[in-house]
């Protein structure tokens, strides 16, 4: 079943987030969301067909939707999206299925990918605030993405358990 238009999924619909190690411009943008649609043309779950669709956000987060409602995904159908990207990591050289990145927006509009450690360092610097916009790339489900839970201050997300308690 081909990809959907991503605005046309469901708020219900189950979310992955993939934030890219660098800005994906040009080409290496173009491959990723060719690469992107092409799997998902072709996305099953023990053969049924999964109905997905992709989003690129701020040129830097890659989200994969499906809706269950129709076939639910399975732990397999995951895994050969996951293995998809990252066979493109080593092509392209840009880091897509990392767990633990933190993404944060300085004051001048620019998104960081940090590791936990530069981004607590840059807490106890007070470079970085409660008020900093950080991304949740550990959103489920679309609703919340839509609900604009997904660029917030750091005191509204995990980041305030992780990096702002007393």
């Amino acid at each position: 079943m081909p990809a959907i238009d991503f605005q046309a999924m469901p708020d219900g619909a189950r979310i992955w987030v993939f934030g890219a190690s660098a800005p994906l411009e040009g080409g290496v943008r173009d491959r990723v969301l060719a690469e992107a649609d092409r799997f998902l043309e072709g996305w099953a779950a023990h053969g049924a067909p999964l109905r997905g669709a992709r989003a690129l956000l701020h040129d830097r987060f890659l989200v994969v939707a499906v809706d269950p409602s129709t076939v639910p995904p399975s732990g397999c159908s995951i895994d050969a999206m996951v293995r998809v990207l990252k066979g493109l990591e080593g092509e392209l050289g840009v880091e897509m299925v990392s767990h633990g990145a933190v993404y944060a927006r300085d004051g001048d509009g620019a998104v960081h990918r940090l590791s936990r450690a530069d981004f607590k360092a840059g807490v106890a610097e007070g470079r970085w605030t409660p008020e900093t916009p950080v991304f949740d790339t550990t959103l489920t489900e679309l609703s919340a993405l839509r609900a604009g839970r997904f660029e917030i201050p750091a005191s509204e997300g995990w980041h305030a358990f992780a990096f702002f308690r007393g």
